[in-house]
């Protein structure tokens, strides 16, 4: 009876452990780098959300103003990942805010919804003090402007050197003008336009020649993610001209940071490096669903990002 009683103890204990885990898998935090400004003075509010890079998270969305009078000059948006667990994922929202009302306002508590469980972040005080006026001074009327002469020799005195300037380049541009015009005319080679593959089709082919090897069904899940990341980097070098090839998973998110890529591309790319990176370096071993996952993303992402190369237009001229 005694030893029944104590298995279910350990029982209670290791299910709160696991909830408190699973609870803890998204964590929301909010901050300001001041809380005390001057009216018209700014200050960072930063928002920031961890969570697991399998779930989704539903980030605020903050209109021009908050708490009605503290008004949103800028935002900037980061993303990292933990070094020590690539599986963890912070999005970083830094807000530059002020005020030009003085008083005590309250930044409410932002709530963040992801698979992995909730999380709300502490309400903070902002307090926006007016500008100290000394009463004891008297107050003076506004001096009118002073009426002084200036003729255009004062004027070419004072900016000889932007009128030799001036000159100079004016005198550069007429014997470069005179040079064109005496100088013997070459006859013009129109050489035919190269083909190029655009990066997108040879993408799409050599992921089409990936699915046809059927490497993780033949349990080469690891050469599968490493040749699925190296044409996805091939393509991005490509498409969007960054050394993708020598980049970590971390550093391409960074050097794509800037770019039009749209946030559910983004999530696609992300969950088809990382797992990449789990596979290889932490020998993941993933579900069939997520492989086939992987390389579906990748072909969508390349179908959505591509650059379409226009055909150059032949005039009739030309073809003479």
């Amino acid at each position: 009876m005694r030893s029944f009683k104590y298995t279910l103890i350990l029982c209670i204990v290791l299910m709160g452990s696991f909830y408190k885990a699973g609870a803890q898998s998204i964590r929301a935090e909010a901050k300001l780098d001041r809380a005390v400004i001057l009216i018209g003075e700014q200050t960072q509010f930063h928002l920031s959300v961890k969570f697991h890079v399998k779930d989704k998270v539903d980030f605020p969305v903050l209109t021009d103003t908050i708490s009605g009078k503290v008004q949103i000059v800028s935002v900037k948006a980061d993303t990292t990942f933990d070094k020590e667990d690539v599986s963890m994922e912070t999005i970083r929202r830094s807000y530059t805010i002020t005020s030009f009302d003085s008083g005590d306002y309250v930044i409410p508590s932002y709530a963040f919804h992801a698979t992995g469980g909730d999380s709300k972040t502490e309400a903070l005080r902002l307090q926006v003090s007016p500008v100290a006026v000394d009463t004891t001074k008297a107050i003076y009327d506004i001096k009118q402007p002073l009426a002084i002469k200036y003729s255009l020799w004062d004027w070419l005195r004072d900016n000889w050197q932007l009128v030799v300037i001036v000159l100079g380049v004016l005198l550069v541009i007429g014997a470069v003008i005179y040079y064109l015009r005496k100088r013997p005319k070459k006859e013009v080679i129109v050489e035919a336009p190269k083909s190029v593959i655009p990066a997108y089709i040879t993408a799409l082919q050599k992921l089409t020649e990936l699915r046809d090897k059927k490497l993780w069904q033949q349990e080469q899940v690891k050469q599968y993610h490493t040749e699925l990341s190296d044409v996805i980097r091939e393509y991005l070098e490509n498409r969007y001209t960054i050394q993708a090839q020598e980049q970590t998973s971390d550093e391409i998110f960074a050097s794509l940071r800037y770019m039009d890529i749209t946030e559910e591309n983004r999530n696609m790319l992300r969950q088809m490096l990382i797992l990449a990176d789990l596979v290889k370096f932490a020998k993941e071993k993933p579900l069939p669903y997520e492989n086939e996952q992987s390389l579906d993303n990748a072909v969508a992402f390349v179908n959505n990002t591509k650059q379409v190369i226009q055909a150059p237009v032949v005039k009739e001229e030309d073809k003479k």
